[in-house]
């Protein structure tokens, strides 16, 4: 992936259009409407104008009824228009007072104003003689009060299809409707009907949203209705809507070039069919002998004296332009069977007789069925295949069901939905319970789901499926609703003891309405479940809160509900109260935030992973990092880094053993030196979610995950693709676990053979991570090759997260100061500009001993509470890994414990050294918050710590091997972050030093 231009690369996948906010942008919100008070009084009664406006109108505007302005004269409309600029539609009588339509229409423009004026007549043969006799050219539109008071909601609908059709429909896909006709009595009365079938259709289909924003916002893309009267103006809009037309309906006898034309919409209908055959056209005439002529073009007819014209109507409407169930006919035209959604469509598809899928296949139902349910994507991906590209009818079949399947996963991926046990697919949807906020763990993965679906990369990797965990968020809502109604807040807030915390959340009441969704969610899905905190301030730009909440892992195989609620209930109680915990309420006081205002959210997903005899865990899980801040050898900071682990990824985020690459340099190896040093730092021991057997006590999260040596996973099937073999008589090292040896986890047959495209994926996901974040990211992600034969592995995306990097520049100039003057120099520094403290905590690296390093931890956190509350920030100084959780590895600290440090050395052992943290919870952190960090390693001649000079200081405190300095004169800390420079000097050394930005 290296030769790979990342810009190239996300074009490669380019972002496929999709929701609908964008459209319906411009609405009619106040009509002016000019009326004597007798018309007035006559839409107002007989048309029961109010409630108009509160049923159709709302409707079909679907968020807001328009403000409605009642004048009663030509005047008194201009006096409005000239002191009120707000109205955008002039609804008016033919005589208003003093002036009649066209005259105040044309004095309208006189004045300069661009508003359509719409004449509403009351007779339908004075108002034709009226527009004979006139030039009508500054009217909009004329239309015809015939007693039905939906001609207003359909006016009003008209003039926003007009002004929003151009952008809707040829941006966005959205379909047309082309109504054809010149008679003001004949689309008076179709207007109407038509309308009220979209709004009907509509409603329908907006059952089938996947949430209540996403119902919403299906409605502006309801299909729009195109006036059109002469021949030229229908074939003006149908060139302008090409590909885009659902239907056409078309008088038989239209003016053209000016002039009466007997045949104009059989023209129009030949012309329409010869080049889209597909598109439905309903052609009428008031002359029975025209309909013949109308079904040689492949067209409806209809008779204009017939008494059931407009019933005839509305049947067309719904059997032809799919404005209603897909109805499956066979050749004699029976009906074989019905669909009126997505998933009733794809069930009918499964069963029916091959003949009757290659009859609507040959005439494009299906597209058009789709597209007048606003199924754009999936519409046009069928309406250029024919059927012979599929082969065989039985292809067709699967062919059909691959393309909509796709489409309907698709569609719920990009959407998070409300939770509905009818709809919820366990392998698929991230489904919302109760109100609220979904907090930012929740908000990261349903954006990387949106973006997944935009680029088309779900699919895109042979063989891999790359999405996000199947399974629900508890709203933010429902969080609020447990603390209030259980009186916990005050208690929370001020109790000191964690266990104390915890069991007050364990016996408190989970609200009912979210419990009983809970259980229907886990009727539903069976198998391991992670319970994970997705809070309001979680993974925020700044402040990620990283690791600072508890995650449970749950079994969820007790044949009992009650106790698999029980023990998922117990998980989102234990989540809620490590809000409260003190290590987050240290994390808090050294942020802006108050714990008062932070809010939790739950995500409750399916575990990553396949059982392997009485373990369940992922063939691989770890984080990736779009920004590398320890790059070696071809290796760039922007490159990247990946940090991975046989099993849960918890090894990673927990400071563990890992293997680290750069997914642009997969084959580059890390500065492992001799094969005795890599085995050193191999992961030697993976974890594993327990299935069986009893689980851990005293409520700790990790009850029930496991610490296994890696030669269970070679038992598992697990191990050989991700290890190496070490034969020591030999020193040699081998690629997977053929030969006899000493297995080391190098990912190797991964990265340099291909067992799985993990580089590649990382690669992507990470530059696209970037691009949609504006900014580094860290993404967590677990692998799972053990799927059932013909599935595709799964590439999980845990969470996507922004990552704090410095940006800033502070000249370090080395040559400033002498060797002697130091205690550090490193040129793996994170951090920037001066810092100054007179304390030092210091782990003697001469008297640690790594069986120690527990209550090590414990030492230097009384010493860090000591100093905080007398305001005296440190340098920490120790050896191994900062924060990682296991304690042969480093210090198990954390970030509440050493949480007055200014800056941080980590050094080697005094026998052997580690590979520097990168990539944990507990970094990020330190991050975040601007702590300085000097990474120095012997053996790969990385700076130095002056240990000799530290350790023949006298010390204020001592207890074991940690040791308190205290100085009279200031350290000096100094930090280039855009270089990865640092030094930091011994007290009282004020030499003209290095330039840059000082911090105080």
């Amino acid at each position: 992936m290296s030769s790979t231009d990342p810009a190239s690369l996300i074009l490669r996948y380019p972002i496929r259009p999709r929701g609908f906010q964008d459209l319906m942008r411009q609405r009619v919100q106040d009509i002016l409407l000019v009326m004597s008070p007798y018309d007035r009084f006559i839409l107002e009664q007989d048309g029961q104008l109010q409630e108009l406006f509160m049923g159709d109108v709302l409707e079909l505007n679907f968020t807001r009824t328009p403000g409605l302005t009642r004048v009663s004269s030509a005047a008194e409309a201009l006096k409005r228009l000239r002191t009120e600029p707000r109205f955008n539609l002039v609804l008016t009588a033919a005589e208003v007072g003093e002036m009649d339509a066209l005259e105040l229409a044309r004095a309208i423009r006189e004045d300069g104003h661009d508003v359509p004026v719409v004449l509403l007549g009351y007779d339908a043969r004075q108002l034709e003689d009226f527009l004979l006799h006139h030039d009508t050219s500054m009217l909009d539109r004329a239309f015809l009060w015939q007693g039905d008071g939906r001609i207003l909601a359909a006016l009003i609908s008209w003039v926003e299809d007009r002004w929003n059709a151009p952008h809707d429909c040829e941006e966005w896909g959205v379909q047309a409707i082309l109504l054809v006709e010149d008679s003001i009595r004949y689309y008076s009365s179709y207007l109407p009907i038509i309308y009220e079938e979209i709004l009907r259709h509509t409603h329908a289909v907006l059952t089938e949203g996947v949430n209540l924003a996403h119902r919403l916002l299906r409605l502006r893309a309801r299909p729009k209705v195109l006036l059109c009267s002469d021949l030229e103006e229908a074939r003006e809009a149908f060139v302008s809507m090409r590909g885009r037309v659902l239907g056409i309906i078309a008088d038989v006898e239209l003016p053209s070039r000016g002039r009466p034309h007997p045949q104009a919409g059989l023209v129009f209908a030949r012309e329409v069919n010869k080049e889209w055959p597909d598109i439905p056209i309903l052609l009428q005439s008031s002359r029975p002998e025209v309909e013949r002529f109308a079904h040689a073009c492949g067209a409806s007819f209809l008779l204009k004296g017939s008494p059931t014209l407009l019933t005839d109507l509305r049947r067309f409407l719904q059997d032809y332009v799919a404005m209603g169930d897909f109805v499956f006919r066979n050749d004699d035209g029976e009906e074989v069977g019905r669909a009126g959604s997505l998933p009733q469509l794809l069930t009918r598809i499964g069963e029916l007789p091959s003949d009757v899928l290659v009859r609507h296949g040959r005439r494009n139902d299906f597209s058009a069925w789709l597209r007048a349910r606003t199924e754009f994507p999936a519409a046009d991906r069928l309406r250029w295949q024919t059927v012979e590209d599929f082969g065989s009818p039985e292809d067709l079949r699967e062919g059909l069901l691959g393309i909509l399947g796709d489409y309907l996963w698709e569609l719920r991926q990009g959407e998070l939905v409300d939770f509905d046990p009818e709809r919820f697919d366990p392998e698929r949807d991230l489904a919302r319970i109760g109100s609220g906020s979904v907090g930012g763990k929740a908000r990261g993965l349903a954006f990387v789901r949106v973006l997944l679906t935009q680029r088309s990369l779900t699919n895109a990797f042979p063989g891999v499926r790359v999405s996000v965990p199947p399974g629900v968020i508890i709203g933010t809502g429902v969080f609020d609703y447990f603390m209030k109604h259980n009186d916990l807040i005050e208690f929370a807030l001020h109790t000191d003891e964690d266990a104390e915390i915890d069991a007050r959340f364990a016996e408190a009441e989970y609200p009912s309405r979210a419990r009983e969704s809970l259980r229907e969610f886990l009727e539903i899905v069976r198998g391991p479940l992670a319970v994970r905190s997705s809070s309001l301030l979680e993974d925020s730009q700044l402040q990620p809160f990283s690791g600072v909440y508890d995650t449970y892992l749950i079994r969820n195989t007790h044949p009992d509900m009650e106790r698999r609620l029980d023990e998922l209930l117990q998980g989102i109680k234990r989540v809620y109260a490590s809000i409260f915990h003190q290590r987050a309420k240290a994390y808090v006081r050294a942020t802006p935030y108050r714990l008062e205002e932070e809010k939790m959210a739950v995500v409750v997903q399916r575990l990553v992973g396949a059982r392997r005899g009485g373990r369940f865990y992922p063939d691989f899980a770890g984080v990736a990092q779009s920004w590398n801040y320890y790059p070696t050898g071809p290796m760039a900071p922007q490159d990247g880094v990946a940090s991975v682990v046989l099993g849960l990824g918890q090894g990673v985020t927990e400071g563990s053993a890992c293997f680290r690459f750069s997914p642009a340099h997969p084959r580059v190896r890390g500065p492992f030196g001799s094969p005795a040093r890599m085995a050193e730092n191999c992961q030697s021991r993976f974890s594993a979610l327990r299935i069986t057997g009893p689980g851990g006590s005293g409520g700790d999260p990790l009850a029930y995950v496991g610490d296994y040596p890696i030669d269970m996973a070679e038992a598992d099937g697990t191990l050989g693709a991700v290890a190496s073999t070490w034969q020591p008589e030999n020193n040699a090292v081998y690629d997977g676990i053929s030969r006899q040896g000493v297995r080391l986890v190098t990912f190797a047959p991964v990265l340099k053979h291909g067992v799985f495209p993990l580089a590649d994926i990382l690669f992507v996901m990470l530059q696209l991570g970037k691009w949609g974040m504006a900014g580094p990211v860290e993404i967590e992600f677990a692998v799972n090759r053990a799927t059932p034969p013909g599935r595709p592995a799964e590439f999980r995306v845990l969470q996507m997260r922004p990552l704090v990097v410095s940006r800033e520049t502070a000249g370090v100039d080395l040559s400033a100061f002498e060797p002697h003057e130091l205690i550090c120099r490193s040129d793996r520094v994170m951090g920037n500009g001066r810092l100054e403290v007179k304390d030092v905590i210091l782990v003697d690296r001469s008297t640690f001993r790594r069986a120690d390093s527990r209550g090590v931890a414990r030492e230097i956190a009384k010493l860090n509470k000591r100093l905080s509350v007398m305001n005296r920030p440190y340098l920490l100084v120790g050896v191994g890994r900062w924060g990682s959780r296991d304690p042969w590895l480093g210090i198990p600290v954390e970030w509440s414990w050493i949480s007055g440090a200014r800056a941080i050395i980590e050094t080697g052992f005094q026998d052997f050294d580690v590979e520097p943290s990168q990539g944990t919870h507990f970094f990020q952190n330190l991050m975040s918050f601007g702590i300085g960090y000097f990474t120095v390693n012997r053996s790969t001649e990385i700076g130095f710590v002056d240990w000799d000079w530290l350790t023949s200081q006298e010390p204020s405190q001592t207890e074991g091997s940690v040791r308190h300095l205290r100085f009279d004169e200031p350290i000096q800390i100094w930090m280039d972050g855009q270089k990865s420079l640092g030094l930091i000097t011994r007290p009282g050394v004020t030499a003209s030093g290095p330039k840059g930005d000082e911090e105080d």
